[in-house]
């Protein structure tokens, strides 16, 4: 049987971006790979401060003025109304270009707070339709009959009365309705949710995740997931990359990552998730904080709160090891050479559990 031909839209590769400080140079992202192929979902995992949000600004080009992109590129494939088939560098292309070919157009992002995202000043109805007009110079009569449809679309009853009113006097649920609406509304091919159920309650939370699942089905564009949760993780993602202190440290698909995981982090991270089941008294928390990336860091940066870290780890950065076609992680555990270790008792007998469920 002949294997199904997958789309690449956005390759990055060895992406390295600093911010100065007044402390100093912070290297918050050191050598990045990332492959996103259409109509799939990608999460991006890890804790605060891993990278993660800096990686998505990067793709969407709203870096904030003290980054320096030191190196790498951010190659993405789209489509002109004319079906032309475009490649370009995004880390080269200049604020002018992206504002006009890319931000909003090809690429759209969903942020964690909707209050922040839209302008209080100014009707939802017009928020929506303020992209189509400058993007596609739609008119306005236009706009407004797609802008109805687009508030349907995301489920929010009563569209002709919700066009009028002001981000205020929406719920939060209703606030990020309208920005999933904004962010589709010329039609992107890749779509970004920088943590996007974060502000909400837990009932609304699963409501936003199935309708993002379900436009995402129906339209066929891509999705880049940003979160430290791994209970969303498991709901949305086809592959998930884990994070840790501006790299990459484990990539695979979301069975690979979950019931085989291989790097130490992640099963840190999958250890540190709430369970019902459990019989610990408290609640697993990973060792120590992530490193300062002020200085270089040598060797392993996972290393100093790695219990099964070896001599190695404190001297050489390991490679990317590979475990299947689609699985890699960057521990020196893999190493033929290295003693055998296997993940804790505990972790195991959750993986168990979490199959028997179903994730």
């Amino acid at each position: 049987m002949e294997a199904i031909k997958r789309n690449k839209v956005l390759e990055m590769r060895n992406l390295s971006i600093s911010f100065t400080t007044n402390a100093g140079l912070v290297n918050a992202i050191r050598g990045v790979n990332i492959d996103v192929f259409q109509g799939e979902t990608l999460a991006i995992v890890g804790e605060s401060g891993s990278g993660k949000s800096v990686t998505a600004k990067a793709i969407m080009g709203i870096l904030d003025k003290n980054s320096i992109v030191n190196g790498g590129t951010i190659r993405f494939r789209y489509h002109r109304e004319d079906g032309t088939e475009i490649e370009t560098d995004l880390a080269q292309l200049e604020k002018k270009e992206f504002r006009k070919h890319i931000n909003g157009k090809r690429i759209a992002m969903v942020f964690q707070d909707p209050m922040t995202s839209l302008d209080p000043t100014m009707p939802i109805g017009r928020q929506i339709m303020e992209g189509m007009i400058w993007h596609y110079h739609t008119p306005a009569a236009q706009a407004k009959e797609r802008a109805l449809a687009l508030l349907e679309e995301v489920g929010i009853p009563e569209p002709k009365r919700r066009m009028k009113q002001y981000p205020h006097q929406l719920s939060g649920g209703m606030r990020q309705r309208v920005v999933i609406a904004i962010a589709l509304a010329c039609n992107p091919e890749l779509l970004i949710c920088d943590e996007p159920t974060t502000a909400l309650d837990v009932t609304i939370q699963a409501k936003i995740l199935e309708l993002i699942q379900r436009i995402q089905k129906e339209r066929g564009i891509s999705i880049i997931y940003i979160t430290h949760d791994l209970g969303v993780v498991a709901k949305v993602a086809d592959y998930v990359n884990v994070m840790y202190a501006g790299k990459i440290v484990e990539k695979g698909k979301i069975d690979e990552i979950f019931f085989d995981p291989r790097h130490p982090y992640t099963w840190g991270l999958l250890s540190a998730m709430p369970d019902l089941d459990t019989r610990d008294e408290r609640l697993y928390t990973i060792p120590g904080s992530p490193p300062n990336l002020l200085r270089p860091v040598p060797g392993d940066a996972f290393a100093p709160r790695n219990i099964y870290a070896l001599k190695i780890d404190e001297r050489a950065e390991p490679p990317m090891f590979q475990i299947s076609d689609t699985h890699y992680a960057s521990t020196w555990l893999l190493d033929p050479r290295a003693p055998k270790v296997e993940m804790p008792q505990e972790l195991k007998a959750r993986i168990e559990r979490m199959k028997k469920e179903g994730l």
